[in-house]
């Protein structure tokens, strides 16, 4: 299968999957269902739950086992994108060429909106651990992805990186202190896919820490290449980015070192299902959107 008809694929099951979670719920309550799945279905790629069902298969799992979890990363991530363009942050009116979902259910309902859908995602994932742990190796690896995604997801992950990212122009922002915004607001949960992934498809810790060192590579490459494609957007309004720091032509290379370092990490494994992840970091790093 093509790399482009793969990740389709993958994203339907993902999609399927999604929709089917606050499917004919009603009640008091059911503005913030509207107001969920209008953020969870607004054409996003499904990039780090696709990492985690694939990365789970990798090392011998089962996608079945390892879908509420790639789902949990997706909410999380849906959250941070509601949270993200509130007026108190970055106060974005559009995101992928549709209203931001505060301009559709007003602030409030945006903010609860986020909270739901990160408490949605634990929910999510605990329901499956408590109900589906045929045994207590099963069920330890379960709790491993849980607690991974949650560091990742928390202060000194995602939140962590948005936190330096608000402050960025109050704070003496140089190359340190952009890297580490980039480590813990991009690559962080590009990390807890595929590490969970790792964890709940069997891999041993040596598995594990080498789809995180990856996953930190890809994550570093993916938001430079950004750097790259939005840089004259991000000059219009003064935003610190790699290209504060580096010339383009430096830019580049630094992308094509880090996929470098990550397709090295790649080259342990001799698995063909290991080619998925070597041309969908080719595939990023050379995206022209």
């Amino acid at each position: 299968m093509q790399l482009k008809d793969e990740l389709e694929h993958t994203k339907s099951i993902i999609d399927e999957n999604l929709s089917n979670l606050l499917m004919n719920k009603a009640g008091y309550q059911e503005r913030i269902f509207e107001s969920i799945n209008y953020s969870l279905f607004t054409g996003g790629k499904r990039l780090r739950p696709i990492l985690l069902l694939k990365s789970c298969e990798m090392f011998g799992g089962d996608y079945e086992d390892s879908i509420p979890f790639a789902l949990a990363i997706e909410m999380i991530h849906t959250y941070s994108l509601i949270h993200d363009d509130l007026p108190a942050m970055d106060d974005d009116d559009f995101r992928r060429g549709k209203l931001t979902n505060h301009k559709i259910y007003g602030e409030a309902i945006a903010i609860l909106s986020g909270d739901g859908l990160l408490n949605l995602a634990f929910e999510t994932m605990i329901n499956y651990t408590l109900k589906n742990s045929k045994t207590i190796e099963d069920y330890k690896r379960n709790v491993w992805a849980i607690d991974e995604i949650s560091k990742y997801s928390g202060i000194f992950g995602m939140i962590g990186g948005q936190v330096v990212d608000l402050l960025s122009n109050e704070i003496d922002m140089d190359e340190d202190k952009l890297l580490f915004m980039y480590e813990c607001k991009t690559a962080a949960l590009i990390q807890a896919s595929l590490v969970a992934g790792a964890i709940l498809g069997g891999g041993n810790e040596d598995n594990i820490e080498r789809m995180r060192e990856f996953g930190l590579y890809l994550g570093l490459a993916y938001q430079i290449r950004d750097d790259i494609l939005d840089r004259e957007e991000d000059e219009l309004i003064n935003k610190a980015t790699y290209l504060s720091f580096k010339n383009i032509d430096k830019a580049k290379k630094k992308v094509d070192e880090l996929s470098r370092n990550a397709i090295l990490l790649l080259d342990n494994y001799d698995n063909k299902k290991v080619n998925f992840f070597k041309e969908l970091t080719y595939y990023l790093i050379n995206r022209n959107y």
